[in-house]
């Protein structure tokens, strides 16, 4: 078991939280969405190593001017990635991604940056290279993907997450374009998460070393849990923050909650980081309802 009980059991309870207080909130859950997709946007991008700030992400996705002289390269990065995170949010919940979807996805993420590598796979002569790891030679790169696909919609048994992070895991290892593997792949756990029901989760470019090892640790051990972990944890801040929203909570900065309780600054942004505690991130700033209890 690559998760253990306590987590699922936590998570199920989140989700019929989450289930019974949407009803007749759809408004508020798009509202949340929207103001979530430069966040997304942003911290997918610096994944990549994208020099834009969160800040200049929002004025780009807003049209308006940025301060300093940014490439049009990133410009397109943010708002491409924006239509692509947009576009899942309703077509997700209808159906499961496909290879002719993954390639639709891969089209509308890097036209007009790369036109000629637009919604296809890589093709003879093309080869990757991520760190020490080189990607699968282009020949097999097509059977690969209907294998990966095939393997996640038979597997019936796997915990959600597991099928989820071992898609993820197995996807990147092929790599199978030529540039934005990395953000179809982080796009593709939110199709799969918003396809069972959850909210859209956002890997963060403060964890990126925690979210690089993940793969390593997959590849030399056949390991999994670094990334459940980073899924499943996305996915408790995810759902603490619209439940927090939907019960119509006075929202605080955690620190101020701290404060509050006599607690320590660093004790209680470890519980946050944990998800011991029901917080979660706005602009990267931690916050958590107020009326949340300590236990």
């Amino acid at each position: 078991m690559v998760i253990q009980q306590q987590i699922k059991d936590r998570l199920k309870e989140l989700k019929e939280s989450y289930n019974s207080l949407k009803v007749g909130k759809d408004g508020l859950l798009k509202l949340l969405e929207e103001a979530e997709v430069a966040e997304s946007v942003y911290n997918s991008n610096a994944i990549e190593n994208s020099t834009l700030t969160l800040a200049e992400t929002e004025r780009i996705l807003l049209e308006l001017e940025v301060a300093r002289q940014v490439s049009s390269r990133e410009i397109f990065e943010a708002k491409n990635l924006a239509r692509v995170s947009e576009y899942i949010r309703e077509k997700a919940k209808n159906t499961d991604a496909n290879k002719e979807i993954i390639l639709f996805l891969h089209k509308m993420l890097i036209t007009a940056i790369r036109d000629e590598i637009a919604g296809r796979f890589r093709i003879i002569g093309e080869y990757v290279r991520v760190g020490s790891h080189v990607a699968a030679a282009p020949e097999h790169i097509e059977l690969m993907i209907d294998g990966i696909i095939s393997e996640h919609n038979n597997d019936h048994e796997s915990y959600f997450i597991e099928k989820i992070a071992k898609f993820h895991l197995e996807f990147e290892n092929v790599h199978p374009f030529n540039d934005g593997n990395g953000r179809i792949g982080r796009v593709l756990i939110n199709w799969q998460l918003i396809r069972l029901g959850f909210p859209p989760i956002i890997i963060r470019n403060k964890e990126k070393s925690d979210y690089y090892d993940s793969f390593a640790i997959y590849r030399d051990k056949n390991n999994l849990k670094p990334m459940t972990k980073i899924i499943a944890l996305g996915l408790m801040e995810s759902l603490h923050k619209r439940i927090a929203y939907l019960e119509g909570n006075n929202i605080i900065k955690l620190s101020e909650f701290a404060r509050q309780h006599h607690k320590t600054a660093s004790s209680i942004t470890n519980a946050a980081r944990r998800q011991t505690i029901p917080a979660f991130r706005e602009k990267g700033i931690w916050k958590i309802s107020a009326n949340s209890i300590l236990k």
